[in-house]
């Protein structure tokens, strides 16, 4: 976070990455309104589980629970920001047991081919809740598997190491800005507590495993660093975490006093507000001309919107020329408008419409073909859980048009 511009860069935290978005600019009080479910809470309006950030002062996107589904949507963030000239990162992060979702590797892919500026940042725990490493990706190491992809750097870090961690951030961050390609840094850090507070997590972890992570604390590990380095002494250190609870427990107590959200309002915000589809102005005209199949109309409704509307982008499986669609839906308008406009996409659907959800929320219009209703499954989750879901779970603070 301390590495990119904030309310410039883009961000999809996931759920875990509460000291990213403390880094980024969410303050102690924004926190403490998401985690009682307030009313003015920035992130959701209280309509989400806490650690879900999303603010648009700070081009942070209103995340959600799915693992994984977020980093398609940061490859069609950064192919927003190339579109528009702009020197912007897009910074992404998971767990490296969403690395397993097939997403992941489409975006890589997409990411590597188009050298597109995304830092990928994996927090790897080595457990996927209960599952092991070892279960869950060959060789049991992600930076082993994400070799191979042309354009892509990849690092390796201790996570617990903030000194080394920052080094490494800053590298990457300032690779993607110089327009070099997407990064991969794969933290190795520590799982301090169970997954959540219905786990136990002696369970399933020998308990030398437990010890040698806490040993490992990266709060410990950073204290160590500055009394070392003669930097703070430790009663400096001990003043500031005194100030730090009181910042902490301060704001929780101001939040408590916020009120809930209205229970009328939990239908609120499903669609988008009746007043934006007013205003729309509709050609009278005379039928005229020579009949044209429907295929054909849809052409002509794409070429005049590409010449109204500068922000359209057109993607998909075959939509150049000379294809130009598998029904000629598209047919010259790659011609026309340019392969940066309408362009291929890679023949995988969670792409399309991952990407275009990520396009949208950077203020395009993408519109985008699968070719066949039978090919769409693959993308049932992005238009599920993200498309349909993004103006509500957000509060209305964003949407996604496409």
């Amino acid at each position: 976070a301390m590495n990119l511009k904030s309310g410039y860069d883009w961000a999809y935290p996931y759920y875990r990455g509460l000291a990213f978005a403390i880094g980024l600019g969410f303050t102690a009080e924004e926190i403490m309104l998401a985690q009682l479910h307030r009313a003015d809470d920035v992130m959701t309006g209280g309509r989400q589980m806490p650690g879900h950030y999303g603010k648009p002062a700070l081009n942070v996107p209103t995340q959600s629970s799915p693992t994984g589904t977020q980093y398609l949507q940061a490859v069609g963030t950064a192919i927003g920001c190339l579109r528009d000239g702009k020197d912007q990162v897009v910074y992404v992060s998971s767990g490296e047991g969403a690395t397993s979702e097939g997403e992941f590797s489409e975006a890589l892919n997409w990411a590597s081919r188009e050298k597109l500026p995304v830092v990928f940042c994996i927090e790897d725990n080595h457990y996927a809740i209960s599952v092991p490493e070892w279960q869950q990706t060959a060789g049991g190491s992600v930076y082993e598997i994400v070799q191979g992809y042309k354009n892509l750097a990849r690092y390796k870090v201790d996570g617990t190491d903030f000194v080394e961690s920052y080094a490494v951030a800053r590298e990457a961050v300032g690779r993607a800005r110089r327009g070099e390609g997407p990064s991969v840094i794969v933290a190795d850090v520590v799982r301090l507590l169970s997954h959540s507070s219905s786990d136990d997590d002696r369970k399933y972890r020998p308990k030398d495993e437990i010890e040698k992570d806490h040993a490992r604390d990266p709060l410990m590990v950073m204290e160590n660093i500055l009394v070392g380095e003669k930097i703070l002494t430790k009663a400096e250190i001990e003043s500031t975490q005194k100030e730090i609870k009181k910042k902490v427990d301060d704001a929780a107590d101001w939040a408590e006093t916020r009120p809930l959200p209205e229970i009328s309002s939990v239908t609120e915000h499903v669609y988008a507000p009746l007043e934006t589809y007013s205003g729309f102005e509709f050609e009278k005209t005379v039928p005229s001309g020579k009949p044209v199949v429907m295929v054909d109309a849809i052409n002509h409704a794409l070429h005049e919107e590409m010449l109204r509307n500068p922000k359209m982008l057109i993607w998909g499986e075959d939509v150049e020329d000379g294809k130009g669609g598998v029904f000629t839906a598209t047919k010259g308008l790659s011609t026309k408008f340019g392969r940066e406009r309408v362009f291929n996409s890679q023949l995988a659907e969670a792409s399309i419409i991952g990407a275009a959800f990520g396009a949208s929320v950077r203020g395009f219009k993408p519109v985008v073909e699968i070719q066949f209703g039978d090919y769409i499954f693959p993308a049932t989750m992005q238009l599920r859980d993200e498309v349909a879901m993004m103006r509500y779970r957000s509060n209305n603070k964003w949407s996604s048009a496409m």
